[in-house]
């Protein structure tokens, strides 16, 4: 076993304000390899698919798209706060099938999902570039089962355009901003975000959440051809708590599903 462990997102700095109400970002922890049986990674926040540049052969990514679905958050324990983040992204992941070799850059948009420790569910949308905060795009008022399209290009050399649209409510958002990146791995992925606080930074825990369909993943303009061995699963010390699909029959799309082993594949 080899615990690798990279910054895959910007954790925030304890006394600087994010512009969301918790950071998206976390930090990727590969635990191990599982058993080839699985043929996935194990992740101590993430869960969902991540394609890597010496996984594929040397490609370096320039652009990924998707859509999903806003899946409903819930609280997983009466009288606790929970947060899920739900994304997609360039950079902070495995390199390499084995996750030997990770990325410290990372790049992402997507919708946050979290509940207070009343029960009350709070939905929004942000984009990051590592190692700034989070921003809050204020201007989209998502919703659970909304559907979202993101995409992040590279328009000029490390020039990026990042769009978050809610097809659901005809809302969209745009901003074109510089950045370097490593280029090296593209992401899709259901995350318990690093929250930050009074008493510090933490892993948030994961709320219930409905499962979350992912589709019409593209790399480079072109379907993102998933693979099993891509999938990553959510660990909770020893215990599976999120996992992906098997890719769809089109393999541009999965769900993610939370506190459970087993995910049903969506209809592409």
């Amino acid at each position: 076993m080899i615990a690798v462990v990279a910054v895959a997102c910007g954790a925030g700095v304890p006394g600087v304000a994010s512009a969301s109400p918790l950071d998206p970002g976390g930090v990727i922890k590969i635990v191990k390899r599982a058993r080839e049986a699985f043929n996935a990674n194990q992740s101590g926040n993430w869960f969902g698919y991540g394609e890597g540049s010496l996984e594929r052969g040397g490609k370096l990514f320039t652009s990924i798209s998707a859509t999903w679905k806003v899946p409903t958050a819930r609280q997983h324990q009466r009288g606790a706060a929970a947060d899920s983040a739900t994304w997609l992204g360039i950079g902070g992941g495995c390199v390499d099938a084995g996750c030997l070799i990770t990325d410290s850059t990372l790049i992402q948009t997507g919708t946050e999902q979290d509940v207070a420790a009343s029960g009350k569910a709070h939905y929004s949308a942000w984009w990051e570039i590592v190692p700034l905060p989070a921003m809050t795009i204020s201007q989209m008022s998502v919703r659970a089962g909304d559907k979202m399209r993101a995409s992040i290009v590279q328009t000029l050399p490390e020039v990026w355009r990042i769009t978050l649209s809610d097809l659901s409510r005809h809302q969209s958002f745009s901003t074109t901003v510089p950045y370097t990146s490593s280029y090296a791995t593209a992401e899709w992925i259901e995350e318990t975000p690093i929250t930050i606080g009074s008493g510090g930074a933490g892993l948030a825990s994961l709320p219930r959440l409905s499962e979350t369909p992912f589709d019409n993943a593209t790399v480079d303009g072109k379907p993102a051809a998933l693979k099993p061995s891509e999938k990553i699963d959510l660990t909770n010390g020893s215990r599976v708590v999120g996992v992906p699909s098997s890719p769809d029959r089109t393999a541009d799309g999965f769900g993610a599903c939370a506190w459970t082993t087993r995910c049903p594949v969506p209809h592409s």
